[in-house]
């Protein structure tokens, strides 16, 4: 269901929306982050966007910027949503507070199976730099992770 950017409204996660945002996670991952994941994340100061449509999430992210670099933890598109450029909104969003906060670079974590992901991250110049091996709990045992990065200008 595509979305006019006028009915669209952005907002910072809070502790009262994580309820919604456990439906969106649950439906979006093989092994979604838990409540405490999340309250986690707003209780340390990590920085939690959304794209809403009215009470409607969209997408969030979930990002940290500590000593010039900016940690992307994870971002998410709800189903109805996807293939309609929000990814690429949420992530060039979340690009351009790490340049605000001075962050020279940003790093992040993909499954090898998330080939959209992958595109996405291609996309936006981001280049696999590593690799954590069994990092990701897979059906058949453990899946790796692989690590991205890009320069922020």
């Amino acid at each position: 269901m595509a979305v006019p950017e006028e009915n669209m409204h952005f907002q910072n996660m809070t502790e009262g929306d994580i309820e919604d945002v456990l439906i969106v996670e649950n439906l979006s991952h093989r092994n979604p982050w838990s409540e405490g994941i999340f309250k986690d994340c707003l209780r340390v100061g990590y920085y939690c966007p959304m794209f809403k449509n009215d009470d409607e999430i969209i997408a969030y992210g979930v990002m940290s910027s500590v000593a010039n670099e900016a940690h992307v933890f994870n971002i998410c598109v709800a189903i109805n949503f996807r293939g309609q450029g929000w990814g690429m909104k949420m992530m060039q969003h979340l690009l351009d507070v790490a340049k605000e906060k001075e962050a020279k670079s940003a790093f992040l974590e993909v499954q090898p199976s998330n080939e959209v992901a992958i595109e996405l991250y291609n996309k936006l110049g981001f280049l696999e730099v590593g690799i954590r091996k069994d990092y990701y709990p897979a059906k058949n045992g453990r899946e790796d992770a692989l690590i991205f990065a890009r320069d922020i200008f």
